[in-house]
């Protein structure tokens, strides 16, 4: 919950109001709450910890009536109705098939701090995507035509595949790929992977003739022959060169989950779609891929979004097109 006192204190320079407030609120608080400065001198921040998640709604509300209520009591109107009291749920609720970023700015100010102070980065990214990702679908167009013409002739449906899928501060997106399964399969046997791997009781499963093994479903009935080349040389990404050429991808980030895999995250874990864009490559790509455990795989991430830097994007796209070449971790 935040209070935002601003104009109170700014009316009374001497405290007197702000001393009121706290005497009023500090029985309200329980010794598991917190309170302190969200914003030095201006906003007053409390952590109500420990709701019950399936009630967690109808307390917040209660909470907010009894604060309303205690400084109502506690000041005269005028100083009342100059505070503003506003109140947020962690974790968030989400519902990923809303066009809207469901990650409210204000349970993540460092976010807000680190994307003013990185801007020109962004902005030297953002025309390293585009003028990449143009080049790209230019020069690779007949190689994108070949790949169609195989699909086609090899099992009926169309070449691309559409997903939903989840991009930075949970927004969903549509996601593109040349498309390596059969068409109405069932994504059942997905998602009970996804779920086996993020709990990290996943199989480590023979690869593609290396020796370490990998993280990944293998002997998917569900991929076509063709489907199987294009995985394994990762040509099946290509088609997300138009998502970063839109904006919703860059060429360097996390890989975009999706929203049935972002339902089974820790808290923790949801940290890699609020940190950074998602990529068509990344650390994770160039670091052993479906070799890497998923909690490594989110470490990896995080570590990428902490240290993120134009040099640093380079450097993995330099080394992407040995780490496809390679094979290492694809299937």
């Amino acid at each position: 919950m935040l209070l935002d006192l601003q104009r109170v204190l700014q009316a009374r320079k001497d405290q007197e109001s702000f001393l009121k407030i706290i005497s009023a609120l500090l029985p309200a608080i329980r010794e598991t709450d917190a309170a302190g400065w969200y914003k030095s001198s201006s906003v007053l921040g409390i952590l109500f910890t420990g709701l019950p998640s399936d009630a967690h709604k109808s307390i917040a509300g209660i909470m907010l009536t009894r604060v309303s209520g205690i400084l109502y009591g506690a000041l005269p109107f005028e100083q009342y109705n100059q505070i503003v009291i506003s109140h947020y749920l962690f974790p968030e609720e989400r519902d990923h098939n809303v066009p809207q970023r469901p990650s409210h700015p204000t349970l993540y100010p460092d976010l807000s701090k680190r994307e003013n102070q990185n801007r020109l980065y962004k902005i030297t990214k953002r025309v390293m995507d585009v003028v990449g990702s143009a080049v790209g679908l230019i020069v690779g167009s007949p190689l994108f035509l070949g790949i169609a013409l195989a699909i086609k002739l090899s099992s009926k449906g169309p070449v691309l595949f559409r997903q939903q899928r989840v991009g930075q501060y949970g927004k969903p997106f549509v996601f593109l790929k040349f498309r390596s399964m059969c068409v109405d399969n069932d994504p059942g046997i997905h998602k009970e992977y996804v779920k086996q791997l993020i709990t990290n009781q996943a199989e480590n499963k023979a690869g593609n003739g290396k020796d370490q093994g990998v993280y990944k479903l293998t002997n998917d009935p569900r991929v076509t022959r063709i489907g199987v080349f294009l995985r394994r040389t990762s040509l099946d990404e290509l088609p997300q060169l138009y998502n970063v050429l839109i904006g919703d991808m860059s060429l360097v980030g996390p890989r975009p989950p999706i929203p049935y895999e972002v339902q089974a995250y820790e808290i923790w874990h949801r940290r890699r779609v609020l940190e950074a864009k998602p990529g068509i490559t990344g650390l994770w790509q160039v670091h052993g891929r479906s070799r890497v455990k998923f909690d490594d795989m989110v470490r990896l991430d995080l570590r990428y979004a902490m240290a993120a830097s134009l040099w640093l994007d380079i450097k993995i796209l330099i080394r992407t097109p040995r780490a496809v070449l390679m094979g290492n971790g694809a299937y």
